[in-house]
């Protein structure tokens, strides 16, 4: 089994020559891509986890709150993942100039970083918060709007801290430090759960909140989350000099053109997959509830899975920025060939647990009939796209570490939104297959996405 990913990885390479002893060239890349991946993955996973429990906690209290959870988060994540990929963009800049040794160039990318960053989620609150009042007219049950709106609302409150820490958390990826973020985040995370056991069901002499204590646990543990890690950076000298070159001369309209030239065009493009599914629970929601939190149930069960792969495609720009950094076109070659061979055997693996276990899962989230039967179903075509999706995260990655960004949102454009939507709504209704019409969508936006990634990475490095 691994013989056949390694040589359908090799093809999806930027080398033809599909040799299994030349594998054994790829364990150095191996053990650096998994170093760097790792804590990116437990970052990642802790959050997922939260999510996982706000899910399950909530679906615990009722149908009605899960769903609202859905719909809330359907709303924010469309605004919040655009501001989050922008931020990104600093990552693969402070990567080049970290490897060159630029110290002043990486101060002055930290500093703008954090204008950038507080202009970004200023104007992103203030959209989300236009949002609230347009939430009776989208369509959906009354008593799940009412649920919901509280909810987003502790959600919005959140944002700019939570992209605060996405800043800092991309500067340390930049410098290829990854492990920071994992401490705080599965600290926070742990300390969101058992907010959420409190709120949620009213323990320690609080009322019961349902939506809204998931939502209000989630604010308190975000807002900490940039304090801890300007406390981390202040303490160690390496970086605290970056502090200290901080300075006047370094506020740069041309710089802050850089971070949105780069940063604005990943936002788009995280953006383009977060409008499918965020789409995709209002039409699901058309359905009926108990559809939604069966789409709900999948989405979050997927989310979890995809936690691997980002950590992997995370892996990727930082190894693929440095080395292309340094010049090494070799070594950044190789360096992309191991994630692609990491990320398809984490999927294999991730697909079968999803598919295998698919009768069990969403009894973890709820006792309804009606969802537990519909998530189960689901399930086998989220399990089948891990692949795909694993793919075109790292596919995402590479292009990102060479600052090449405008040619993949173009394509998640037109493979997320015009051709998976119209799809998904074809194979919804007029076709009679409900939730699991859009679930098939996501499966062939994915495989299209990710085929055009490697491909545009090959066509950037052929003949070099």
């Amino acid at each position: 089994m691994w013989d056949f990913f390694c040589t359908f990885a090799l093809i999806m390479s930027n080398h033809p020559d599909i040799s299994f002893p030349r594998l054994r060239e790829y364990l150095p890349y191996y053990r650096r891509n998994l170093a760097v991946a790792f804590p990116v993955m437990l970052t990642q996973l802790g959050a997922a986890i939260v999510g996982l429990a706000d899910c399950i906690m909530v679906g615990h209290y009722s149908t009605t709150d899960l769903a609202a959870v859905s719909f809330a988060n359907g709303i924010f994540f469309t605004f919040m993942v655009f501001a989050m990929g922008a931020v990104m963009g600093v990552t693969p800049l402070v990567g080049h100039a970290f490897v060159q040794h630029d110290d002043s160039r990486v101060s002055s990318l930290l500093q703008n970083g954090l204008w950038f960053t507080v202009l970004l989620g200023g104007v992103t609150t203030l959209v989300l918060a236009a949002c609230v009042p347009l939430m009776p007219l989208m369509g959906q049950d009354p008593a799940v709007v009412t649920a919901a709106r509280p909810y987003l609302v502790m959600r919005i409150l959140s944002l700019l801290p939570f992209l605060l820490f996405c800043l800092q958390k991309q500067f340390l990826e930049g410098l290829g430090n990854t492990m920071v973020a994992m401490l705080i985040c599965l600290g926070l995370n742990l300390l969101n759960i058992l907010l959420n056991w409190v709120f949620i069901f009213g323990h320690w002499g609080a009322e019961p909140m349902g939506a809204y204590g998931a939502g209000l646990a989630s604010l308190i543990a975000t807002a900490l989350m940039p304090v801890a890690f300007v406390i981390a950076i202040a303490a160690k000298p390496d970086w605290r000099r970056y502090l200290r070159l901080f300075s006047r001369t370094q506020r740069s309209r041309s710089l802050l053109r850089e971070l949105a030239d780069v940063g604005f065009p990943i936002g788009l493009q995280t953006t383009m997959e977060t409008v499918l599914f965020t789409i995709s629970f209002i039409m699901v929601g058309w359905i009926s509830k108990e559809a939604l939190a069966a789409h709900q149930v999948t989405n979050q069960v997927a989310d979890f899975a995809f936690m691997l792969s980002l950590g992997v495609g995370s892996a990727t720009t930082i190894r693929v920025s440095h080395q292309y950094g340094l010049g090494d076109l070799r070594a950044m070659r190789m360096a992309a060939n191991a994630s692609i061979h990491l990320v398809l055997l984490m999927n294999t693996l991730g697909a079968a647990l999803m598919i295998g276990l698919r009768h069990y899962i969403p009894y973890l989230f709820t006792s309804d009939g009606q969802v537990v039967e519909l998530a189960s179903q689901l399930l086998i075509f989220a399990g089948l796209f891990q692949y795909a999706d694993g793919l075109q995260c790292v596919g995402a990655g590479m292009l990102r570490g060479v600052t090449d960004v405008k040619a993949p949102m173009w394509i998640t454009v037109v493979t997320y939104v015009f051709i998976a939507l119209p799809l998904g709504y074809v194979l919804m209704f007029p076709a009679g297959l409900g939730a699991v019409g859009m679930w098939i969508s996501f499966l062939v936006a994915l495989i299209l996405a990710a085929v055009a990634f490697h491909l545009r990475f090959r066509w950037l490095f052929k003949g070099k």
